[in-house]
C-alpha cells in the first residue's frame, strides 16, 4: 500500500525500510507490540483479585491436550523475552517503560 502511495513498484528495488520513511507511517507490528507491552505492565501492577490478573496467570490443566501445537498464549511472548519473573520486574514503572523499546523490536525480530 505503501508502494502504491508513492508511486514505485516492486523493480524499482527500494526497500521497505526507505518507503516508511518517506510515507512516515508507523510500523503496525510494532505499535501493536508496544501496546502489549503497556498493558502487560498495567496488568502485572494491579493489586487485587482482578479477572484480568486471574486469566493472565491462569494456566489450563484439563487433562490430556488435543493433538497439534500448543496453542499460543498471550503471555508467552513476554515470558519468551523477559523470563518468568516479568511479572515482578513490571512492578517498577519506569524501569518497565525504559525496557520496552529493545524488547519490543526483540519480539518483532522473533515473530
Amino acid at each position: 500500500m505503501e508502494r502504491k502511495m508513492l508511486g514505485s513498484k516492486l523493480t524499482d528495488k527500494i526497500s521497505c525500510k526507505q518507503i516508511r520513511d518517506k510515507t512516515q507511517v508507523s510500523d503496525i507490528a510494532q505499535y501493536i507490540a508496544k501496546q502489549k507491552w503497556k498493558w502487560a505492565g498495567r496488568v502485572a501492577r494491579l493489586q487485587d483479585n482482578r479477572w484480568t490478573l486471574r486469566v493472565t496467570e491462569w494456566q489450563p490443566r484439563n487433562g490430556k491436550r488435543s493433538r497439534g501445537r500448543q496453542a499460543r498464549r498471550w503471555r508467552a511472548d513476554i515470558v519468551r523475552s523477559m523470563g518468568n519473573t516479568w511479572t515482578r520486574e513490571a512492578k517498577d514503572k519506569e524501569e518497565w517503560r525504559r525496557g520496552a523499546e529493545g524488547l519490543i523490536l526483540q519480539w518483532m525480530d522473533g515473530a
